[in-house]
């Protein structure tokens, strides 16, 4: 099943007819134009490529803000020009999305790994510090992979099987069971759970 990209308006809640609330994310997903159609005897590999945000001034090469490769399934064709929209996932219950998560700056263990801090009394000089690092001569060197203070957040956040809460095709609106990663007026990239 093909996905679609849209961009994330906000975070809302749905009140069911038992009285319980579920938080929902609202996405706006503008129908998508396939701009390239990749085959198996050209490319190696059946996909296409969707263009979203369509800008003001386009140019020879460039006529969408945002593209996105999607590869396709067996048996599915399409051609360049054709759209894709919320339409096609009306039996759609559960789908995979992605996004890049808000960015954090560079941040400490204790932020960015969840550890627990020192003492906070007089005389230690341990508080938010990591602890030690490294081994004894013989490493001589700090191994890979150690959780250190670093870049947080700004990354590719894929969630599987978030529950779809509505979906209004007129509006080109979906509503999402849940936090989605980004800000809001992110990109999202929504594919259907296969």
């Amino acid at each position: 099943m093909l996905g679609i990209l849209g961009k994330k308006i906000g975070m809302t809640r749905v009140i069911q007819d038992d009285g319980r609330v579920i938080p929902i994310t609202v996405v706006q997903c503008e129908p998508n134009e396939i701009t390239q159609v990749k085959t198996m005897e050209k490319d190696g590999y059946p996909a296409v490529v969707l263009g979203f945000s369509a800008l003001k001034k386009p140019k020879k090469t460039k006529k969408f803000r945002f593209q996105r490769e999607v590869r396709l399934d067996d048996g599915q064709e399409l051609k360049k020009g054709d759209s894709v929209s919320l339409k096609d996932f009306n039996e759609i219950k559960e789908v995979f999305v992605t996004g890049t998560s808000k960015g954090k700056g560079f941040q400490g263990v204790i932020k960015r790994h969840n550890f627990s801090r020192g003492p906070e009394s007089h005389g230690s000089h341990h508080h938010r510090e990591p602890g030690s690092v490294g081994s004894c001569a013989k490493p001589g060197r700090v191994a890979k992979g150690k959780k250190l203070p670093g870049h947080m957040g700004s990354a590719k956040v894929t969630i599987k099987g978030v529950k779809v809460a509505y979906l209004d095709a007129k509006n080109n609106v979906i509503g999402l069971k849940g936090a989605l990663p980004g800000p809001n007026k992110g990109l999202i990239f929504i594919k259907a759970n296969a």
